[in-house]
C-alpha cells in the first residue's frame, strides 16, 4: 500500500513498533540497538518508566491550557533550565554587558522554533535598544550565521542555515541573513565591524553538518567581539545540549554566558519541546504579543520535560556521556576505514576514509544497529545515556563488523 505521508524523509526500510531502553523493535519483532536516538531525542532511551509514568499522570490531569492563562509546570521547568543554563558561571561579566542573574524562557514545541524566537527577539532588541539609548529607531539589523550550520526548515531558519541546501524552490528566502565559515574568529571580527550585526547565531558543534567541533576558546572569542561590537550572542544547542557532551551545555566548555541560548530535541526525551532562554535585559525586548505558540509550554510536554531533567540530574548525565565518549574512544581506533572521531561526550562523528557512510548505516541497520549519515563520509552517533556499558559495546561491535563488511 503505498504511505499517505508526503514524500519528505528518505526513511530507511523499517517499521518500528515499540522501544524499551536502548532497543527498539520492528513490526516483525526484530530487536534493534540505538545509537541514533531520534537525533539526539531519548537520552533516556525509550519508554522510561519516570518519564512515561509523568506523561500519563499528566494526561489525566490536565493537558493543555491557553498561554492566555498560567500552568505551574511552565513556570517550573522554565526555573529548570534557567538553573542549567547558568550552572558553572557564576561571576558576572566586567564589561557590564551581561551577568549570571537569572533570565527569561519561551517554551515552544521544536528546535526551529525556539531559533524563530531568538531570531525574532534579536531584531526586536537591536530595534529596541537603539530606541532606549538614541531615542530613535533602528533597522533590525543582520543575523550572521556560520557556513555550515543547520537551525531549522522554517523560512526564517532555513535561511539563517549556511548548510548547503538547494532552496530554489522556495525563494526568495527571508532576506536579513549573512553568512562567514564555522571556526574563524578574524571572519566574525570583519564582520561585527561593519556595525550592522543584531546577532551571531552558532552552534557549539556543527551537528547536522558531521560533528565539527570549533577550536577551544572559539566562544569564549566570539563572547568577547559579540561584547566589543554590540551583538548578541545566541548559542544554539538544539542538538549539543543537556548533557550528551558531557556538561550540561557544550557552550559551558568555554566558560561563558551567551545572550540567548535554544534548546529542544532532548528536553523531553520523546515528546515535542523546545525552548529560547535569553538574559532578562533581552527578553524584556519583547511585549505580549510580539510571540507565541498555541501549544508551547503546554502542560502534558511539560511533564514530560520535568521529569527528563530530572532523572538526569539524578544520573548525573554529564558525567555518565564522558564515561560513553572515554569508551568509544577506546573502542573506535583512526586509521584504515575510520579517518577520525569529532564531537565530545556521547555525540560523535566518525570520519570515514570513503564516502560510503549511508551504505554503512544501511548494513548497521541490516545487522540490528541505528546510526545515522549526515555527510556522505560521515556516521553519526548519539546513544541514549541510559545503555549499559555491555550495551554499548555490543552496539560497537555491530558498528565495526557493519563498517568492515561495507568498506573492506
Amino acid at each position: 500500500m503505498e504511505s499517505l505521508l508526503m514524500n519528505t524523509y528518505a526513511r530507511m526500510p523499517v517499521v518500528f513498533s515499540r522501544g524499551n531502553g536502548a532497543y527498539l523493535w520492528d513490526t516483525s519483532g526484530k530487536s534493534y540497538l540505538d545509537m541514533f536516538s531520534g537525533i539526539a531525542v531519548t537520552p533516556l532511551g525509550h519508554a522510561h518508566q519516570s518519564v512515561a509514568d509523568a506523561i500519563s499522570e499528566q494526561a489525566h490531569r490536565l493537558c493543555h491550557v491557553s498561554n492566555v492563562y498560567g500552568n505551574e509546570l511552565g513556570e517550573e521547568l522554565a526555573d529548570r533550565i534557567d538553573t542549567l543554563v547558568r550552572s558553572g558561571y557564576d561571576q558576572p561579566d566586567t564589561t557590564g554587558d551581561h551577568t549570571s542573574a537569572r533570565g527569561k524562557v519561551f517554551l515552544c514545541n521544536s528546535g526551529a522554533e525556539a531559533n524563530e524566537c531568538a531570531i525574532k527577539l534579536a531584531r526586536k532588541w537591536k530595534a529596541w535598544h537603539a530606541l532606549e539609548n538614541t531615542g530613535k529607531g533602528d533597522s533590525p539589523g543582520t543575523i550572521l550565521a556560520t557556513e555550515g550550520s543547520f537551525h531549522g526548515r522554517t523560512l526564517a531558519t532555513w535561511a539563517a542555515s549556511g548548510k548547503s541546501i538547494d532552496s530554489q524552490d522556495y525563494k526568495p528566502l527571508p532576506g536579513g541573513f549573512s553568512h562567514i565559515p564555522y571556526n574563524d574568529i578574524s571572519s566574525l571580527e570583519d564582520r561585527l565591524s561593519m556595525g550592522d550585526v543584531s546577532a551571531f547565531i552558532v552552534e557549539p558543534i556543527q551537528g547536522e553538518n558531521g560533528v565539527i567541533d570549533p577550536d577551544r576558546g572559539y566562544l569564549a572569542a566570539a563572547r568577547d567581539l559579540c561584547d566589543r561590537y554590540g551583538a548578541l550572542l545566541v548559542v544554539d544547542e538544539v542538538q549539543t545540549g543537556l548533557a550528551k557532551t558531557g556538561r550540561w551545555f557544550a557552550f559551558q566548555y568555554d566558560n561563558i554566558l551567551p545572550d540567548v541560548v535554544t534548546v529542544a530535541k532532548a528536553l523531553g526525551n520523546g515528546m515535542p519541546i523546545g525552548a529560547c532562554w535569553a538574559r532578562a535585559e533581552v527578553a524584556s525586548a519583547f511585549r505580549p504579543g510580539d510571540h507565541g505558540s498555541t501549544f508551547g509550554g503546554q502542560p502534558l510536554a511539560c511533564a514530560a520535560a520535568i521529569a527528563t531533567l530530572k532523572v538526569m540530574k539524578e544520573m548525573d548525565a554529564p558525567s555518565r556521556a564522558v564515561q560513553i565518549g572515554n569508551s568509544i574512544d577506546k573502542r573506535l581506533h583512526t586509521g584504515g576505514a575510520i579517518l577520525s572521531l569529532s564531537g565530545r561526550g556521547a555525540l560523535r562523528g566518525i570520519v570515514l576514509e570513503s564516502d560510503r557512510s549511508l551504505d554503512v548505516a544501511r548494513k548497521a541497520l541490516e545487522n540490528g544497529l541505528l546510526v545515522n549519515a549526515p555527510r556522505p563520509q560521515v556516521i553519526r552517533i548519539a546513544p541514549p545515556l541510559i545503555m549499559t556499558d555491555e550495551e554499548l559495546e555490543s552496539a560497537l561491535d555491530i558498528l565495526v563488523s557493519s563498517m568492515e563488511e561495507v568498506l573492506r
